[in-house]
């Protein structure tokens, strides 16, 4: 394999706001710095085609037909109109192998493609779609009894999972985000499987954009306000704090989705900002005090690593892939139940100087965490990928971590 290797990046989103878009765009970024050839494929406001250096971006026109993901994403039916346009791209784009980031209408685009021109596919995990499923079908089955509807969504849960499974059984090797999720892949899926977690931009999220004067005390969530991210979940702490006699708090919301509206309407001392970007987003993370993150379905948490670089301290549930990212008792805590919820929350309200050393602790935390670093990983995965020849082998030393069952149980 050539040095450089040439690499069609099949991303499920790019230009919309989550965890896999700001990856997929940091990668790009990464190529185009160091001149690496990428041909980035992903859903567009229009269909073309955009030369910039060595990165070739291919935006595909999605269509009302099928249904929505979340509030800015689809999955389109009719996507694979674009077949030929996809194909004959990848054929004269030439590249070694084929990274899809998950199981959407682009990535089924990308596997097919793969398919036909005889190239390697690798497999990134980004998302736990089997939980965003029996999350979202629990919400829709709540007029039902807790017994009725628990054994239906168990059910779906368990065949989503399996579907995930044969689909990334076709990747040559997996990257996932997580130990946790990497176990599970390489027990499920007989594949190779890589970390591949998450950088922040410590220029941008950085404590000196701390503006706030006022003393009350900030609990700051960014993300999407739904279902799956547990969010309700505020709610409960914020009755459990004022159940113990604490008052000077607010929340801050930052995100959009379609569980807003019940947050407005079932929590007492908070405000909603809206989506924000950029340097109005970088002033959110550095004014809180706290950052409180719900969500036991996400794989990384990109939120919780740029808040760390904001200097603020996360307390995080204790499912998920959030709980790798802090360092328990330093930058944050991992919190089990309401009760951890509320009981970290009061512990640094009334420790000012246990606060202050976990805001810094939190800072250097996320400046020795970078893009670069986690993408060179990703390229020696990537040469290590054409060494394989179709049984397991292990790993030599130089080529950058992969996840294994002695590594999550040692």
């Amino acid at each position: 394999m050539r040095a450089e290797p040439r690499v069609a990046l099949f991303t499920d989103s790019y230009l919309e706001v989550n965890g896999v878009a700001r990856t997929s765009r940091e990668f790009t970024a990464f190529t185009s710095r160091n001149s690496l050839p990428l041909l980035c494929v992903h859903a567009a406001s229009q269909t073309g085609r955009i030369e910039e250096g060595s990165l070739t971006r291919l935006g595909l026109k999605r269509t009302p037909v099928g249904f929505k993901i979340e509030e800015d994403q689809r999955f389109d039916l009719l996507l694979w109109r674009h077949l030929n346009l996809v194909v004959e791209t990848v054929r004269e784009f030439k590249p070694d192998l084929i990274h899809i980031t998950g199981p959407s209408d682009v990535g089924l685009l990308g596997a097919y493609a793969a398919h036909q021109l005889h190239l390697p596919r690798v497999l990134s995990w980004h998302t736990n779609l089997h939980e965003y499923a029996s999350r979202r079908l629990s919400k829709m089955m709540s007029f039902l009894p807790r017994f009725a509807r628990r054994p239906m969504i168990d059910y779906v849960e368990r065949q989503s999972l399996r579907l995930l499974f044969e689909y990334y059984k076709i990747g040559r090797i997996l990257f996932a985000p997580n130990p946790d999720l990497g176990e599970m892949l390489e027990q499920n899926c007989s594949r190779l499987v890589f970390s591949m977690k998450r950088g922040v931009d410590t220029e941008l999220f950085s404590p000196v954009k701390r503006l706030r004067r006022d003393n009350v005390f900030t609990l700051g969530y960014v993300g999407r306000i739904a279902t799956e991210k547990n969010v309700r979940l505020l709610v409960e702490i914020e009755k459990a704090l004022i159940a113990s006699g604490c008052s000077n708090f607010r929340f801050v919301i930052v995100g959009a989705g379609s569980e807003r509206e019940w947050l407005e309407n079932n929590l007492q001392f908070a405000e909603f900002t809206g989506v924000l970007k950029g340097e109005s987003l970088a002033r959110a993370y550095a004014n809180f005090d706290l950052f409180i993150f719900p969500s036991s379905t996400d794989t990384f948490g990109n939120v919780v690593l740029e808040a760390q670089a904001s200097g603020v301290p996360a307390i995080v549930s204790d499912g998920g892939g959030p709980k790798f990212i802090i360092s328990d008792g330093e930058t944050g805590y991992v919190a089990r139940e309401i009760a951890g919820f509320r009981d970290s929350i009061m512990k640094l309200i009334s420790q000012p100087e246990k606060l202050q050393q976990m805001r810094e602790a939190a800072r250097m935390l996320a400046c020795a965490t970078s893009w670069d670093s986690i993408f060179k990983e990703v390229y020696r995965a990537y040469d290590f990928s054409f060494r394989l020849n179709g049984t397991r082998q292990v790993r030599p030393a130089h080529v950058g971590p992969a996840i294994t069952t002695s590594d999550v149980t040692n």
